[in-house]
């Protein structure tokens, strides 16, 4: 596969504390990966880093193209497109109007649709979640996990090169999460590639091709799901709540 994201020896410090240590991680074309880890692990700077919110060393690049010195709109525009953890949709306006917005094309004034290539790449992705439905709907009409997909719409409208969900998952009942894994294990089917941060263990386990997980900064461990849901660093990484569910979901408390 050919690769599209690059991030070797990625570091972040705030001060006197090192957020990131050496991170490397890659993404092929295709492929969705995870990152997770406890809270404070870094998995938020890192992707931070990656669309140039903070500063960082070493080097990330692109479909080959070091991104150093790039802005987060200049990185976005090379195909770097993410979500953040708090959904942040524009309550007084449709669905269809979030993503016209969020996705760069023309003023919604008037609350006339653009018309053109533009329009049509919003049509498409609302169809790729399975929301055109909803087009005409206001975000407050919507179920969570329905809102949480107009965010994932957004940022595919802009068809990336590589999309970066931050915690998707938070806040979603079971079944909410699970409906939200089929939809972007279809989307990564149907060629778009993915770096997906969330603590729900079920969803990441079930979804990725594989995982690379952070603690204190650090990669710990990276492989598929079978992998690394069987490495001993991992489980002790998350002892507690999230440690329970991950043997649990294990079956194994190697």
């Amino acid at each position: 596969m050919t690769e599209i994201l690059k991030a070797s020896g990625v570091s972040v410090r705030y001060g006197g504390v090192q957020a990131l240590a050496d991170v490397d991680l890659e993404v092929s074309d295709g492929e969705l990966v995870g990152l997770i880890g406890p809270n404070g692990a870094g998995k938020t700077t890192f992707v931070d880093a990656l669309t140039g919110f903070v500063r960082y060393t070493g080097t990330v690049t692109l479909d080959g193209m070091d991104l150093a010195g790039l802005a987060p709109h200049r990185r976005a525009r090379r195909g770097l497109a993410r979500t953040w953890q708090s959904i942040e949709l524009f309550d007084d306006l449709t669905v269809w109007e979030n993503l016209a917005v969020g996705s760069g094309t023309s003023s919604v004034s008037g609350l006339a649709r653009p018309s053109g290539a533009s329009a049509s790449e919003i049509e498409r992705a609302l169809d790729l979640v399975e929301l055109a439905w909803a087009a005409e709907l206001m975000p407050d009409e919507l179920a969570q996990g329905q809102r949480k997909l107009v965010g994932v719409a957004r940022a595919i409208a802009s068809e990336p090169r590589l999309l970066l969900l931050d915690e998707p998952a938070a806040g979603l009942d079971t079944g909410e999460s699970e409906e939200l894994g089929r939809r972007l294990r279809a989307l990564v089917q149907g060629g778009s590639s993915m770096l997906l941060i969330d603590h729900d263990m079920g969803l990441v386990l079930a979804v990725c091709d594989r995982i690379v997980v952070l603690e204190f900064g650090k990669v710990i461990a990276s492989g598929t799901p079978e992998e690394v849901r069987r490495d001993r660093r991992v489980v002790e990484a998350y002892l507690g709540s999230a440690g329970a569910e991950l043997v649990d979901v294990t079956g194994d408390g190697r």
